[in-house]
Order: structure tokens, then C-alpha cells, then sequence
């Protein structure tokens, strides 16, 4: 019997996040200004780790629903932020994590 996605998703989205605050920051790092800072996961890789374990059409469906439901999130942020326009498709773009090379499209 498979584990129940939510229970899946649940429990890697933890293993992205869990180290995030394990770190305790150097008090007296020295700045390096050639080193860029870490860009933060979006919703798109989240969704493409917790369906990681999945195959085939399975793997599909819930990437589809993850990201339907990543974008409702950025969605609704934006209107929270009352962004408009142009500006509010390049937000959620951002959000999601669509702004690279696919062009802002998904499956």
C-alpha cells in the first residue's frame, strides 16, 4: 500500500526546510562580495521534489495539482499585495518559479 501523498509531500518539504533553521549564522563572517547569495526554493521545486518518488502517469497528475496549486498560492498573494497588470503575471511567474527557460508554461 502507498503512503498517502499529503503524508509524502509533508515530510519532504521538511527535509528542504529543516536545515534552513539548523543554521546559526557566523557572528563575524567576513563579507565576500564575489559570492552570490542562495536563491530559495520556489514552489516548482517543491513540487518536483515530493513527486520525485512517483512514476509515469501518477507522477503527471500530482506535479499538474502541485503546481495548479502553487500558482492559486502566488495567485492569491498577489491579490493580497493588490498587484495588477503586467506586474502581477511576472509575480506569480516569480513565485512559482516558471521564470526560466520554459517560456512561463507548464504541463
Amino acid at each position: 500500500m502507498k503512503p498517502p501523498f499529503a503524508a509524502i509531500a509533508a515530510s519532504l518539504v521538511c527535509l528542504l526546510v529543516a536545515p534552513v533553521f539548523a543554521q546559526t549564522p557566523t557572528p563575524a563572517a567576513p563579507a565576500n562580495p564575489t559570492s552570490t547569495a542562495p536563491v530559495p526554493a520556489t514552489k516548482r521545486v517543491t513540487c518536483l521534489a515530493t513527486t520525485a518518488s512517483l512514476k509515469g502517469q501518477d507522477k503527471r497528475d500530482q506535479l499538474q495539482l502541485c503546481m495548479a496549486q502553487a500558482r492559486l498560492d502566488c495567485l492569491k498573494q498577489a491579490i493580497d499585495q493588490k498587484v495588477v497588470g503586467e506586474p502581477r503575471k511576472a509575480f506569480v511567474r516569480t513565485c512559482v518559479g516558471t521564470d526560466g527557460a520554459d517560456g512561463g508554461e507548464q504541463q
